[in-house]
């Protein structure tokens, strides 16, 4: 209830008991009364890390600038509310609500590719503690890939090479011609020669074998990838924001072999590089 009070330098003004409480409270709280449990040490570290980690999901996207206003909406409303403005903290709360089915349509690219990284990360721990990377299916044979890779790297031929992990790459297989063949370094190289009508588009590598050709790929929406980046280089990082393959790429421009993993591009890697970074992720068939 506001009152007119008689201040000091005879001016009539409305005076609210209750909300100048209210604002002393906010502001000139004492640290005797502040009282932080373990617990609210937690809950603060996990919010500001799930926090930080859709922020580095949206970062260089599109819905970076959404994700920023529907924070600054939200910090707005937990003041309103601290104020106990009743109108417009109501109105901002059901702005929020409805806000949800929006923001889940907005980010629907982003709430996937967290979710698909949350899982694929339980999965590996899982399977890699009770079956290993071999019964696990990681068994590749990295030899004739490396030979593959040099050799194409050599003569400066355009590959883009996909190899399954965990999550199923056969999806992508529709899009190019199924060949279920024996993995081979001739075969790869066949493959991508420039006259060969399978030289476009990925190789599938699906339980060491090469299950499909020709193959297309999901292309990076991510607008932090340089403008000079290539398709071939743009659709390695596309999959592997939606998928955890490993995918190996080759310029036909510059005869550089670069290498991508979850959403990230490793580039100008050296042949010894690449192979010990196979060896560490697919054991080699005779180990």
């Amino acid at each position: 209830m506001f009152k007119f009070v008689i201040s000091k330098s005879n001016k009539i003004i409305l005076y609210n008991p209750i909300f100048r409480e209210k604002v002393k409270n906010i502001f000139f709280m004492t640290p005797a009364f502040i009282i932080i449990r373990l617990l609210d040490v937690i809950d603060i570290v996990l919010f500001a890390f799930l926090l930080y980690q859709i922020y580095m999901l949206v970062r260089g996207t599109v819905a970076i600038n959404v994700f920023i206003g529907v924070v600054l909406v939200y910090l707005f409303w937990l003041l309103v509310k601290a104020f106990d403005m009743q109108l417009l903290g109501t109105f901002l709360g059901q702005v929020i609500g409805v806000s949800l089915i929006a923001i889940i349509i907005v980010f629907q690219q982003e709430i996937r590719r967290f979710l698909f990284m949350v899982a694929s990360a339980s999965r590996r721990g899982i399977i890699h503690q009770w079956l290993g990377k071999e019964e696990a299916g990681y068994h590749v044979d990295v030899r004739e890939i490396i030979q593959a890779c040099g050799n194409m790297a050599k003569s400066r031929t355009g590959a883009l090479l996909v190899i399954s992990r965990i999550s199923p790459v056969e999806l992508y297989a529709g899009t190019g011609v199924l060949l279920n063949a024996r993995l081979s370094a001739p075969l790869i190289e066949t493959i991508f020669f420039n006259g060969s009508p399978l030289h476009d588009g990925a190789l599938l590598i699906v339980h060491g074998t090469i299950h499909a050709a020709r193959c297309i790929l999901p292309v990076s929406q991510n607008l932090n990838v340089p403008a000079g980046l290539g398709m071939r280089h743009r659709a390695a990082l596309g999959i592997t924001e939606q998928n955890d393959a490993f995918v190996i790429v080759i310029s036909e421009e510059t005869g550089s072999i670069s290498y991508a993993e979850y959403g990230k591009m490793t580039h100008n890697v050296s042949l010894a590089d690449l192979q010990k970074k196979l060896e560490a992720e697919f054991p080699p068939v005779n180990s």
